[in-house]
C-alpha cells in the first residue's frame, strides 16, 4: 500500500515550550486519520506541520514518498486541501469567486473550467443555492461547507481537517460532519484533528490520541473506544463523552 504521509521523528518548540516530541506516523492512501486529544497537546501544530505551514526543527516529512522541503514545498502543498477552525472565506467576493480564485490565478485553470467545477463541489455539499451570495449572508455551517468545497476545487489527493467544527453553533456541527463523512466514503485520503467522537468513531481507520506534544496511543476506533491502554486516554473519553 502506497504511503501517503510519514512523519518521522518530529521536533517542535516555541521558545521554551515544547509543542511535539519524537512524533512519528505514516498513513496509507484511501485512509482515515483522526487526532484527538485535550486543548495545547500538540494536535493543531502536527497537522500544520504536516503540509509546510509551520516548519519543526527536527525529523522529516514525506508526502508520497517525497520529503517536504523548500524546493519542493509548492507541489507538494498543491496536492493537499485544507481546511480550518475558522472558514477564511474572502468577505468581498461571492462563493462562486472565493472557489475559483485559487485555480485560475495558482493552477492557470481557464475560467469556465474552474467554474464548471466550483459548481460541481457545491452541488456535493449541497450549497449550489448559494453559489452568487456573500459569506456574509451565509450561517457558520454554511461557510464551512463553501470552505471544504472551496479545498476541493483544487483537486487535492489529501485532506486535512484542523477542528473544523470547533467555531460552530451545536446545530451547524452536523451538516459540516455530514459532507466529511460523505468525502471519507469516496476514498479521500484524510487527517481530521477532532474532539468530535461520533466522527471519530464512524469515519476513522484509525485514531490518534495526544498529549503533552506526545502520542501516547493509536489504534482503531473499536480499540481506542473500548479499549483505551492509558490512564490519561481513559479520562479524556470519560469527559469528553460525557459531555457529549
Amino acid at each position: 500500500m502506497t504511503l501517503a504521509i510519514e512523519m518521522k521523528h518530529i521536533e517542535k518548540s516555541y521558545g521554551d515550550f515544547h509543542a511535539l516530541k519524537n512524533v512519528s506516523l505514516s498513513l496509507e492512501a484511501g485512509k482515515k486519520l483522526v487526532v484527538c486529544g485535550p486543548s495545547g497537546s500538540g494536535k493543531s501544530t502536527l497537522i500544520r506541520c504536516i503540509n509546510g505551514l509551520e516548519s519543526f526543527d527536527e525529523g522529516d516529512v514525506l508526502i508520497w514518498g517525497e520529503r517536504l522541503e523548500p524546493k519542493k514545498m509548492q507541489k507538494l502543498r498543491s496536492e493537499m486541501g485544507m481546511v480550518f477552525q475558522q472558514f477564511n472565506l474572502f468577505p468581498h467576493l461571492t462563493v462562486l469567486e472565493n472557489l475559483t480564485l485559487a485555480p485560475i490565478w495558482v493552477q492557470n485553470t481557464p475560467k469556465a473550467s474552474a467554474e464548471a467545477r466550483a459548481k460541481e463541489m457545491l452541488e456535493r455539499v449541497k450549497m449550489i443555492d448559494h453559489v452568487h451570495k456573500f459569506p456574509s449572508q451565509l450561517s457558520g455551517g454554511q461557510q464551512q461547507r463553501i470552505a471544504i468545497a472551496r479545498a476541493l476545487c483544487m483537486n487535492p489527493k489529501i485532506m486535512l481537517f484542523d477542528e473544523p467544527t470547533s467555531a460552530l453553533d451545536p446545530e451547524m456541527i452536523k451538516e459540516v460532519l455530514d459532507v466529511m463523512l460523505e468525502l471519507a466514503v469516496t476514498g479521500m485520503t484524510m487527517v481530521c484533528v477532532t474532539h468530535e467522537m461520533g466522527f471519530a468513531r464512524q469515519a476513522a481507520d484509525r485514531i490518534i490520541f495526544m498529549d503533552a506534544g506526545e502520542i501516547i496511543e493509536e489504534g482503531t476506533p473499536e480499540e481506542f473506544f473500548s479499549h483505551p491502554k492509558t490512564d490519561r486516554a481513559q479520562l479524556f473519553l470519560s469527559q469528553i463523552l460525557h459531555q457529549a
